[in-house]
């Protein structure tokens, strides 16, 4: 019953990271693409980006709803958290030449040394909703 509860907390977490992003750059589109024009990635790529992330991160919240999709939710929860981990860490490592800016919403106030731990911290919590929820798929069927 407690790794129940935990598992709603982890995914409920997620879900609430991914809900507030994805829509915040839907309702600042404009703020948004700016942002990704800014980045140091080819031109070609920022179309894809700002039409599929926040598709990708609404899509994985739907994902964390449902006790059949959870572990496909932590799954893409896990590898997309990597993902913007791996990019903060670039930043911070000076490899792109310069400083991108950052995300939208109250999470662009953040330094990106406190960007990095945050990722860490939801990277964390997605792992810890794979392995609580493969064990608990794993007791079901035992």
């Amino acid at each position: 019953m407690k790794r129940k509860v935990v598992i709603e907390i982890l995914s409920s977490l997620l879900i609430l990271l991914f809900v507030y992003t994805g829509v915040s750059k839907w309702l600042d589109f404009t703020k948004f693409v700016g942002q990704m024009n800014n980045q140091p990635f080819p031109d070609w790529l920022t179309p894809v980006i700002v039409w599929t992330l926040p598709a990708i991160e609404i899509i994985i919240s739907i994902f964390l709803m449902f006790d059949r999709t959870q572990v496909i939710g932590f799954i893409a929860s896990f590898i997309l958290m990597l993902l913007f981990t791996l990019y903060t860490a670039l930043v911070l490592l000076k490899v792109f030449g310069r400083v991108p800016c950052s995300c939208g919403g109250v999470i662009e106030n953040l330094s990106w040394e406190q960007h990095l731990v945050f990722n860490l911290f939801f990277v964390g919590v997605a792992l810890a909703g794979i392995f609580l929820k493969r064990k608990d798929k794993l007791t079901v069927t035992i």
